[in-house]
């Protein structure tokens, strides 16, 4: 996972006192955080580009906590949330939760109960961004790929084997196999198995 020095833990609670008693709590195990008094304030920040979570309380003047989720949703932003409250209750927590909330806590709750549902939050976000990096690597991969070859990896996928894909694309067998090569090497494949498990994770279309 990534250093705890390099993530940051939002915190958006208008009582003063409870956002600096969350502070000190995250600077005691490590942790780097920024907080705000409301959520317009935090709407307008600009996110660091770091694995990070949002603590966020649910009742907030002039927003509520969920219509935070709802924005942060809606411009796509894939913040996970820790929703806190001092009067939960279910339909809250079922909306929260089928939203992709991470844990909802209700005060008081324990220190650890908060930390602990941090980390598993830190730990969502910090695989999303392997993930989407590892996509942004094959995407450029495949960019490089010519039409032609484009053609062939998606006939490789579909299961052609060469003799078949040089006759589906009028080619001979010698430059189908040579297009194979190159879009196996390109995509770093080792095996047709493995540029079909490429082809999935770019939801390219397999069919012949």
């Amino acid at each position: 996972m990534t250093p705890a020095n390099d993530v940051t833990v939002f915190l958006i609670d208008d009582d003063a006192r409870m956002r600096a008693a969350l502070e000190r709590l995250l600077k005691s195990v490590g942790l780097r955080s920024e907080s705000f008094a409301t959520p317009q304030d935090f709407l307008r920040h600009k996110l660091p580009d770091v694995a990070s979570c949002l603590v966020l309380d649910v009742r907030l003047p002039g927003m509520s906590g969920l219509e935070v989720q709802r924005k942060l949703n809606e411009r796509r932003v894939s913040l996970p949330i820790i929703f806190i409250t001092g009067h939960g209750d279910i339909p809250m927590t079922v909306e929260a939760m089928k939203s992709g909330a991470v844990e909802f806590l209700t005060k008081p709750f324990r220190d650890q109960d908060l930390i602990d549902a941090i980390q598993q939050a830190l730990k969502r976000d910090d695989e999303l961004r392997q993930q989407q990096a590892e996509i942004a690597q094959l995407r450029e991969r495949y960019a490089k790929l010519t039409a032609r070859e484009r053609d062939v990896m998606r006939l490789v996928v579909s299961g052609m084997l060469t003799k078949q894909i040089a006759s589906t694309l009028a080619l001979s067998e010698v430059t189908a196999t040579v297009h194979r090569g190159h879009v196996m090497r390109k995509m770093h494949a080792n095996s047709p198995a493995e540029l079909g498990r490429i082809a999935e994770k770019l939801k390219l279309p397999t069919t012949t």
